[in-house]
């Protein structure tokens, strides 16, 4: 009789050698199933279920790799952890076994199977898996508890097929890894994408920003002309340059042409667009490459594009429409491809009742409007553009500017801002050259935001009270620059100690307060 374990009808040795040698020549073929591989073990060892853990080393998650006797909806999103027994024995690198899985508080049973069969407790064997020297998951199987049984065959043969999967295992882990990293790298490429749009070239978190931002994402890609409307000084160049940005790799990588209709004479404007041949004119010595032929394969924007003439208008409707130019002087027709984006702060449909603006044009460049909000209605804008416009010119006039103070900012924020963000930038500026302690303050703000009818906060009370007020906020402007101390308020305010107390008593100032803000 074989030393083995064995039954009546065959030796069990014999049988795992069979497995074994099933096994290793399915881990052999190039197309390697190991969900078949597991259903051939959990055969074997008249198992529930068999499951297949790998580790993944770029996020340290346990996950199931293969399983048997597991659907796919039970092992969706299980993650083990180390406190589980699948990572205890990742952990540790021991084999463990638990006869009684109802009874055993680490067995968390991720899989909602079945812990009792027919009122048999299920038992749970988990050996880990090595590639070299390194343990790269765990391979486990549950099965009917037996009474006075060990477990020790199934243990050993657990072991024998975590060495032949081994090899496998790690491929899949590599893999695995190596899809977890590009996940990561397109998540950083959509965050650089999305970013891209925003710093250097338009900044604001408004929600109706947002709804432009979403615009933005959704045309860019594509080749479809797009007309940007909006109050003159609400950024639309620099939509249009987002729009180029964003655009496809194609697009993105030929010319960039930027035309002002506006700034155009009547008599150069068809030259400069479609270009002109030699003699076409006097002065035409030789000839010239208009902007639709310059920006072939790219984009050109056309700004204030409700300044340009009817007579002009009907030659870009042919562009559009043909996708050809005629250049000044000639007779050929030259295919373009070139993306049109417009601009223009003109009411284009009261331009069309009055006879100055064509029609078929306005359908042509209307495919996909952009409007972009003036400033008054996006106020919550306003702090993130002044604190935008301090640093950069801060960095232009070498100086240390590090706050604007509530009150200079208040009065921004009630301003209606006709000039739009064209406006609000001068003002910084004009404010950063005024500043010499590091501070904007209200008295820096050009006086057309200060005065009552401007900014429509006329002052309630008497003298006395608007002086107390004004008072107030230079007491607390400087006891935040010099953080609460009061005898260095006194000497900036060039007043004495016993003046300022006086004062912070009157106006029930706390110097601790602002102490505290400075930690």
């Amino acid at each position: 009789m074989c030393n083995c374990y064995c039954s009546k009808d065959s030796c069990y040795g014999k049988k795992e050698l069979e497995v074994l040698l099933q096994l290793s020549d399915m881990l052999s073929e190039k197309q390697i199933d190991l969900d078949k591989a597991l259903q051939l073990l959990c055969v074997h060892f008249a198992a529930n279920r068999v499951i297949l853990t790998v580790v993944n080393r770029e996020n340290n998650t346990i996950k199931i790799e293969a399983s048997y006797g597991v659907s796919d909806e039970e092992k969706k999103n299980i993650c083990y952890n180390r406190d589980d027994i699948t990572g205890k024995v990742i952990t540790t690198g021991r084999t463990m076994l638990i006869h009684k899985v109802k009874d055993e508080p680490s067995y968390h049973n991720l899989t909602n199977g079945p812990l009792v069969i027919d009122g048999i407790n299920l038992s749970f064997i988990s050996t880990p898996v090595r590639y070299k020297n390194e343990i790269i998951g765990s391979i486990s199987i549950l099965k009917l508890y037996k009474v006075n049984y060990t477990f020790d065959g199934d243990a050993r043969m657990l072991k024998i097929f975590s060495n032949i999967v081994g090899r496998t295992l790690h491929r899949r882990q590599e893999y695995a890894e190596e899809i977890e990293l590009l996940k990561k790298e397109n998540s950083t490429l959509r965050h650089e994408l999305n970013t891209r749009i925003n710093p250097g070239y338009i900044k604001g978190n408004s929600s109706k920003m947002r709804e432009v931002f979403d615009l933005i994402y959704s045309v860019a890609p594509t080749d479809s002309t797009v007309l940007i409307r909006g109050e003159s000084g609400v950024g639309k160049e620099l939509i249009a340059d987002a729009l180029q940005l964003n655009s496809t790799i194609e697009r993105r990588h030929h010319p960039y042409i930027k035309v002002n209709c506006a700034a155009l004479p009547e008599n150069l404007i068809e030259s400069e667009l479609f270009g002109h041949e030699k003699g076409a004119f006097t002065g035409a010595e030789k000839q010239h490459l208009g902007h639709f032929e310059a920006a072939e394969g790219g984009t050109i924007f056309l700004d204030e594009i409700g300044e340009m003439s009817l007579s002009i208008q009907a030659k870009l409707l042919r562009v559009l429409q043909q996708k050809e130019i005629i250049r000044l002087g000639s007779t050929r027709r030259i295919k373009v491809n070139v993306r049109v984006i417009c601009a223009t702060n003109e009411n284009l449909e009261q331009l069309i009742s009055e006879g100055n603006f064509r029609e078929d044009l306005y359908y042509r460049i209307n495919v996909f409007p952009i409007f972009v909000p003036p400033l008054r209605e996006r106020v919550n804008d306003i702090p993130v553009l002044v604190n935008y416009f301090i640093e950069k010119y801060s960095k232009q006039f070498h100086k240390n500017i590090t706050r604007i103070t509530a009150v200079a900012i208040d009065m921004l924020m009630i301003y209606s801002w006709p000039g739009n963000i064209r406006e609000l930038e001068n003002c910084i500026e004009r404010a950063c050259i005024l500043s010499n302690d590091g501070v904007i303050r209200s008295q820096n703000l050009p006086p057309t935001l200060q005065t009552a009818d401007s900014t429509r906060t006329q002052q309630k009370g008497s003298l006395d009270i608007i002086l107390g007020r004004l008072e107030k906020q230079t007491l607390i402007d400087a006891l935040t620059q010099n953080k609460g101390n009061m005898a260095k308020s006194a000497m900036q305010l060039g007043i004495t100690e016993r003046m300022i107390g006086i004062r912070i008593k009157k106006y029930d100032i706390n110097p601790q307060v602002y102490k505290r803000k400075e930690k």
